[in-house]
């Protein structure tokens, strides 16, 4: 008996036809794509020597077992793996569902990490889904297959949002490591963690190359524009007043730098992470982002 191809919700249909239209009227392919080398790519994961270090090279890279012995600075040469999967892990955070524009940064998220996977797939990478909500976790196994991923994007686009009551935070990078093929590149969708990174996460990034990716909310970047305004608080499920004064000024620019000190400590290198505003191209932020990070590839590699 041949099984029934699972059934795709109208809605999540509608909105990943209208990606696939966007990434084919841009040509991204033609942008994107040369020879096996892939935007996603950076620094190898797969040993091949060691040479001399050199000024300029990463320090990362010092092999100190070699240096200690030989004494004088060495460093690992990595080669690119030829087959490499890019694995985006949804951490569908509660405080997601906020947003003071037309869209909420849950819903610009969810168009990243779809456009992330569309994009692996043109460069003919293998790609896999991992979505993490306060719940429970579905994992989709990476492939090549158009098909599959859509089919994986069209059950995280249809899932309900969770719930915005006050719940225990929760921790999804565990569940990476379970998850995550070996070397994979871990592509991080979600809120800024409301904590510093634990010591696993450390052996996590020397086990995979990891890019986060956030959305900001104009009011997280500027506050309301006004001297007060009502808004929709659905924790508490009540409409409250937000009033501007300078002391809501200096603490929300006290929290502001608090934030992006936590996001700087998961994400040391500005090359891994990356922000899109609420109310810009989630494609052409993306699309810029992953040239930007492969030129500086390109260079180091030089």
């Amino acid at each position: 008996m041949t099984a029934r191809p699972p059934e795709i919700d109208p809605r999540a249909q509608t909105a990943l036809r209208r990606l696939e239209w966007q990434l084919r009227r841009r040509s991204v392919q033609t942008l994107l794509a040369g020879g096996y080398r892939s935007v996603f790519r950076g620094r190898g994961m797969e040993f091949d020597q060691v040479v001399r270090y050199e000024f300029g090279d990463d320090i990362r890279d010092v092999d100190w077992n070699v240096t200690a012995r030989l004494g004088d600075l060495y460093r690992k040469v990595f080669v690119e793996e030829r087959e490499l999967t890019v694995y985006a892990v949804v951490s569908d955070d509660p405080a997601l569902q906020f947003g003071s524009g037309g869209a909420s940064k849950r819903e610009v998220l969810l168009q990243l990490a779809a456009l992330t996977l569309m994009l692996a797939v043109v460069n003919r990478e293998r790609a896999g889904l991992l979505h993490v909500t306060p719940d429970g976790a579905a994992a989709f196994s990476p492939t090549r297959r158009r098909a599959r991923i859509l089919s994986a994007l069209a059950a995280l686009f249809a899932a309900p949002p969770p719930d915005p009551a006050p719940a225990t935070p929760f921790t999804p990078w565990p569940l990476i490591s379970q998850q995550a093929p070996q070397g994979a590149l871990v592509v991080w969708f979600g809120e800024v963690p409301a904590s510093l990174p634990p010591p696993e996460w450390a052996a996590l990034r020397r086990r995979h190359p990891v890019i986060g990716v956030r959305v900001e909310d104009a009011w997280e970047r500027d506050g309301p524009a006004a001297q007060g305004v009502t808004a929709y608080d659905p924790a508490a499920g009540q409409l409250v007043w937000m009033n501007a004064t300078p002391a809501s000024r200096a603490a929300h620019a006290a929290w502001r730098i608090e934030r992006e000190a936590r996001w700087a400590a998961w994400w040391p290198n500005p090359g891994d992470r990356l922000v899109v505003r609420a109310d810009e191209d989630p494609l052409a932020a993306l699309v810029g982002f992953l040239r930007a990070r492969s030129a500086g590839a390109l260079r180091a590699a030089s």
